[in-house]
């Protein structure tokens, strides 16, 4: 079981520019957790790069962007269930042509799979949940480590689960891929620690209004559950300086 850390943001006020000059890309940007990690990366400075598989959900975010902040994101379509290994290294190649930098990672992409006994998961829905939940995240993350090596502050961020720190019945996949991307970011957190400022951690958000969580508890009143934007706090703490000297972490986003 992944051992939890604390971090007590109570009095914690990011300021304004916190992220200014820094290049963040999240994944799963179209909507959810990852729409508002963009949103409060943008009104905190960062130029950030809105990375998901529906263009028309990154448009969204994008408008919400620029109406409330004047920045101006960049949109990078793209399928984490893709296995075109070269498409990674494309996409870190542009922002490198682009920016000359990359700051920060925001792995929010995830898909939820079956809910089901493991005796009766279909074969491909389980690779398919490991594709986008795990193997994608690896492949960019792989891709743009040495451009992020450059950065002053690298800062890295996977999402994870309760359910991939203690299994739970049903959740198959989703809860083995996410007990795979704790292990990923302590792996390459006990790597990179020789590096001066390079921080690579785990938030697991809880209960929080998605698609996923309506379709895990289609029962649950959607009111009673915390907005994605109740992380942006841990997300901003985590991106920024004042991270500093705390990697291979996991923690509570509540």
């Amino acid at each position: 079981m992944t051992k939890v850390a604390r971090l007590d943001l109570e009095e914690f006020q990011p300021e304004a520019d916190l992220l200014r000059d820094r290049v963040i890309l999240i994944t799963g940007a179209g909507s959810g957790i990852g729409a508002a990690a963009a949103m409060a990366c943008a009104e905190h400075g960062a130029t950030v790069i809105l990375l998901g598989r529906t263009q028309s959900k990154l448009e969204q975010t994008d408008d919400r962007i620029r109406a409330a902040t004047g920045a101006e994101p960049i949109l990078m379509p793209f399928d984490l269930e893709s296995r075109d290994y070269e498409a990674y290294h494309q996409i870190i190649i542009a922002i490198n042509q682009q920016f000359r930098r990359l700051d920060g990672i925001v792995h929010a992409a995830a898909v939820l799979g079956q809910r089901t006994p493991i005796e009766q998961y279909n074969h491909e829905a389980w690779e398919r949940v490991f594709q986008i939940n795990v193997h994608g995240g690896f492949h960019l993350t792989r891709a743009a480590l040495p451009l992020m090596k450059q950065s002053d502050q690298g800062r890295v961020v996977f999402l994870s689960s309760s359910v991939g720190r203690e299994g739970r019945a049903y959740w198959g996949a989703y809860a083995a891929s996410k007990f795979a991307v704790e292990g990923l970011a302590e792996t390459m957190a006990d790597e990179l620690k020789s590096l001066p400022d390079f921080c690579v951690n785990v938030v697991n958000p809880g209960r929080t209004r998605t698609v996923m969580r309506a379709t895990a508890y289609p029962a649950e009143d959607p009111a009673s559950v915390p907005a994605p934007e109740v992380h942006n706090s841990l997300l901003l703490y985590l991106l920024s300086h004042h991270c500093s000297g705390q990697t291979g972490q996991s923690f509570d986003a509540q």
